[in-house]
């Protein structure tokens, strides 16, 4: 009989609801556009899950979850240039960034919880 897998990290589970919202809008952006800035973004929200269930898992997750900061940032600043080249409405810009904000805060938290264990010998 095969272990349940336990339940995800809030923060993987907003990723993945991010993820499963997000495509399918950038998937419909003007082909110039689409290829090029929204392959972007596509690939980096991917990246960004990946990377999140990967630190779950490993012993270094400190070093993992600095660097899916500065994605997420990537990711944040990718969106902005959607709104900015009139690519995104700002309904849509504000309840991304919202989003964006919430994997954030829950990022941010499990870094502050990584750098307060000591470290490993």
């Amino acid at each position: 009989m095969s272990k349940p897998t336990p339940p995800d990290l809030p923060v993987i589970q907003k990723t993945y609801d991010l993820v499963k919202w997000y495509v399918p809008i950038l998937n419909r952006l003007p082909r110039d556009h689409r290829f090029t800035l929204g392959e972007r973004i596509i690939n980096g929200l991917y990246d960004l899950l990946e990377g999140l269930i990967l630190a779950r898992y490993s012993p270094n997750k400190l070093e993992i979850l600095e660097k899916l900061n500065t994605r997420l940032d990537l990711l944040r600043h990718q969106t902005r240039l959607l709104l900015d080249f009139s690519l995104m409405e700002t309904k849509r810009y504000e309840y991304v960034g919202k989003l964006m904000h919430d994997i954030g805060t829950e990022l941010g938290g499990w870094i502050r919880q990584q750098r307060q264990r000591p470290a490993k010998a």
